[in-house]
């Protein structure tokens, strides 16, 4: 979202703000506030990810779990089983059409489940990370 964000507003403060070395601080000021507050964003969601997953019922701590199986086997599904299994199939003589199951959807899922955004890597470029 800050790379979005980010060459608009730079856009904007270019325009209304004449002086370029004040033009400056402010994109660094905006900057720095937009992942200040995508920072304590992240550290509200692990906080409430430790206490879900802490919790005794599975419907409150089991749905990541299965979200990461169903993940997985879906990975495995489309990559490795219905590849062999349809290898099989005609191998056999049998004309068994396998479902497909949508893999963008399941890319976006699955790199959603294991943090994979791009606020992560944008931090470390800046040098506001470790």
């Amino acid at each position: 979202m800050i790379n979005v964000l980010l060459p608009l507003i730079s856009t904007v403060i270019d325009r209304v703000v004449p002086d370029k070395n004040g033009a400056n601080k402010a994109k660094q000021a905006i900057e720095a506030e937009l992942i200040a507050n995508a920072t304590q964003l992240n550290l509200a969601q692990a906080e409430t990810n430790k206490i879900e997953a802490a919790h005794r019922s599975i419907w409150v701590a089991g749905w990541r779990p299965a979200l990461g199986w169903v993940s997985a086997l879906s990975f495995a599904w489309i990559f490795l089983l219905a590849p062999i299994t349809q290898w099989v199939l005609l191998l056999t003589g049998n004309t068994v059409v396998l479902p497909v199951l949508q893999s963008d959807i399941l890319l976006e899922l699955t790199f959603a489940l294991l943090g994979l955004a791009g606020l992560r890597t944008y931090e470390k470029q800046k040098g506001l990370s470790k």
